[in-house]
């Protein structure tokens, strides 16, 4: 691209370029920020015109960018300013795991809405990697905070996870039609649409649901006998997992489901790359992980007493919860990855996981590119116009481990006296916490009023 307006501007060379160095981070996509370099030696004229001021962001929002950014090598130096005021101080809270850290995000915006009046629009999540929107997602359902994924998929819109829920559906209530036509052959098990008609018909008949009349006796009159047994048998193995599910080993018989049908051959087997596969089935073992929470809270929350059912119910209906908020795309909180978010801007943003190995990634660390990792980091500090709040996990579980994390190195290089550090370790401030408890009450008397 480069080198075509190089050969079109010739041989006047005018020509008019925007561009901005400290936000170029897609080289995986051909973006070469060397180009602003050439630029000099090809045109010598060239005139430059720096635009500092900034229309979006705080001063503190935008001194903690410059800050930052001044780490890189510059061709061409400039400092962003903005007479939109100083601002309030940039959080960064350091939570117990990824657990801790979802549930601190999700309740600070809920909170930070009530007590200002705001939509849930002015709120966004910026994070590395889609996968790490998984738990939050399920945060947000839980406080009914309606939220919309940019730049990739929701969680329960994953087909994976759609064919996991129908499962689960089926389990709690057998008269479920749609979530048995969804899985009966998924993994595929010879069961054609012909044999479907001929089990609806039947159903009709009998006045049951179609899970109901699989194992019925007559079917085999109506039906190839074969077809009647594949039937017969897909609704005995189910049977049985009922009645595991909701004993004392509930969870074994969830993870069991999976493992007898072979769900994790059919997902590689069907996956458009072995890459694509492994996302999938971590999806899967995700949903069963955020199972087992649910299971250890009911049990905290009801002395000893958990129940899968109840815990399947719920799932069920914050499914249905994101259904409804898809279909309302008005007022929502916005999700997206950093570099999704590039070109647009929120009141209010948090920045999830801003570890070593997260921001800056893994690789980058491992090639020692650490300088398109720190523009990603510009990038998100200058989505925020008015606040700014940044998450680290103090334990992950990766690759079935539990390892401790470390702060970003992005985080030492931004100004301390700019940052207000929450969470562990950290002596709380009584007194604000009073104030911000009296400001909620003041703001829910108002709605009430």
């Amino acid at each position: 691209q480069y080198e075509m307006v190089k050969m079109l501007t010739l041989p006047e060379g005018k020509f008019t370029v925007v561009g901005d160095d400290d936000q170029s981070i897609y080289a995986w996509r051909g973006a070469r920020p060397e180009n602003l370099a050439q630029l000099q030696e090809d045109w010598p004229t060239l005139k430059v015109v720096k635009l500092e001021q900034n229309y979006r962001s705080t001063g503190r929002i935008l001194k903690a960018a410059n800050t930052v950014i001044a780490n890189n090598p510059h061709e061409f130096e400039k400092s962003l300013w903005s007479d939109y005021g100083y601002g309030e101080p940039i959080r960064f809270s350091a939570l117990r795991d990824e657990e801790a850290e979802t549930e601190w995000i999700a309740s600070d915006i809920f909170h930070r809405r009530l007590q200002q009046g705001l939509q849930w629009k002015d709120f966004a999540v910026l994070y590395r990697g889609n996968f790490q929107s998984r738990i939050l997602e399920m945060k947000l359902q839980s406080l009914s905070i309606p939220y919309k994924v940019s730049g990739g998929k929701s969680f329960f819109s994953r087909s994976e996870i759609k064919d996991l829920m129908c499962y689960l559906r089926l389990l709690v209530n057998p008269d479920d039609d749609n979530a048995f036509l969804r899985i009966i052959n998924t993994p595929r098990r010879e069961i054609g649409p012909a044999t479907l008609e001929k089990l609806a018909t039947w159903a009709l008949k009998r006045e049951q649901g179609l899970y109901h009349v699989c194992d019925d006796f007559a079917l085999s009159e109506v039906m190839n006998p074969k077809a009647a047994e594949k039937l017969q048998k897909f609704k005995a193995w189910l049977d049985a997992k009922r009645q595991f599910c909701f004993g004392q080993n509930s969870l074994q018989a969830v993870q069991e489901l999976i493992t007898d049908m072979d769900y994790e051959g059919w997902l590689m087997q069907n996956a458009s790359s072995p890459r694509i596969g492994e996302k999938n089935i971590e999806n899967i073992w995700q949903l069963v992980r955020s199972i087992e929470r649910m299971l250890e809270k009911q049990e905290d929350e009801e002395e000893g007493a958990s129940d899968l059912e109840s815990v399947i119910k719920k799932l069920v209906l914050l499914d249905m919860l994101e259904q409804q908020q898809e279909e309302d795309d008005s007022d929502r909180v916005q999700l997206m990855t950093l570099h999704a978010s590039k070109g647009l801007e929120f009141p209010h943003v948090y920045m999830m996981g801003v570890e070593e190995e997260f921001l800056p990634h893994r690789t980058s660390i491992e090639e020692d590119n650490i300088v398109e990792e720190r523009r990603l980091m510009y990038v998100g500090i200058t989505r925020a116009r008015e606040t700014l709040a940044m998450t680290q996990a103090l334990t992950r579980k990766q690759y079935g481990e539990r390892i401790d994390t470390t702060a970003s190195r992005f985080v030492d290089e931004m100004p301390q006296d700019d940052i207000d550090y929450l969470g562990i370790g950290i002596q709380k401030d009584e007194a604000k916490e009073a104030e911000v408890a009296e400001a909620s009450i003041a703001n829910l008397r108002a709605l009430l009023d």
